[in-house]
């Protein structure tokens, strides 16, 4: 990834917090004065720090992409742009940092699919929540359709969700709800196309196309789903094509 912007020559002044918390499951930021051959914990200064630039990161390039200014993200953190380049001197450190986050927040969310009693209930939950975290996250759609990059963040996520991703369509198809021919990998190709259906003046578009996916995945579907919202123009289509052209830069 290119960088945001060039790295400033002056370190920003550290700023203690009484009570600052520190994760201990988390490995050392080697950047930090207070890592030492990679053993010591971060300051509580420099995690708390830590935290609210992912925090500030993860805003910013959902509206913005993965391209927005490391000076957009030091602003809403409320720290020096040279705090932002200590703690992740790449760009693709922090992309790599907020990609980590957001996958544990879809593990989880896969695992609280599984946790509800109706299997397709639980399907068609997995699915609305997985769509929607992906169409309103530009960055998150970047990251996904990165080329190399995207393939090996996506190689990750595959490996801690597929177990279970694997749960939820298992129990809707021992139900006989869900197509035999349906394989968990299909659930994330189709959830990253409907994903990518919306503008941002229609963001709940893709609403429309997913409930017409979930007719065509149940086994025996009895009447088609009444549909959330009217089939869109041309215009408006028009407008859904450009959104969804590689390479463009929105």
């Amino acid at each position: 990834m290119a960088p945001g912007s060039q790295r400033p020559h002056a370190a920003d002044p550290a700023h203690p917090v009484p009570g600052g918390s520190i994760d201990p499951g988390r490995a050392p930021d080697p950047g930090d004065p207070g890592a030492e051959d990679g053993q010591r914990p971060l300051r509580a200064d420099a995690e708390r720090n830590r935290r609210l630039i992912l925090d500030a990161a993860s805003a910013v390039f959902a509206e913005r992409g993965l391209e927005a200014g490391f000076e957009e993200v030091a602003r809403r953190a409320g720290v020096g742009v040279g705090t932002v380049y200590r703690r992740f001197p790449d760009r693709d450190d922090l992309i790599d940092a907020l990609f980590a986050r957001r996958l544990d927040e879809l593990v989880a969310l896969t695992a609280r699919a599984g946790e509800r009693e109706d299997p397709w209930e639980a399907l068609v939950w997995f699915l609305e929540e997985s769509v929607a975290a992906q169409s309103c996250d530009r960055g998150l759609s970047e990251v996904l359709g990165d080329g190399l990059r995207g393939a090996e963040r996506l190689e990750r996520a595959r490996e801690r969700m597929q177990p279970a991703v694997g749960a939820v369509v298992a129990r809707a198809q021992a139900a006989g709800l869900l197509r035999d021919d349906v394989a968990p990998l299909d659930l994330a190709v189709l959830s990253r196309a409907v994903s990518q259906i919306g503008t941002e003046a229609t963001p709940d578009l893709w609403r429309r196309y997913l409930a017409i996916l979930l007719d065509g995945l149940r086994a025996r579907p009895e009447r088609p789903t009444p549909l959330p919202r009217a089939c869109p123009d041309e215009a408006e289509l028009a407008r859904v094509a450009h959104k969804a052209r590689p390479g463009r830069r929105r």
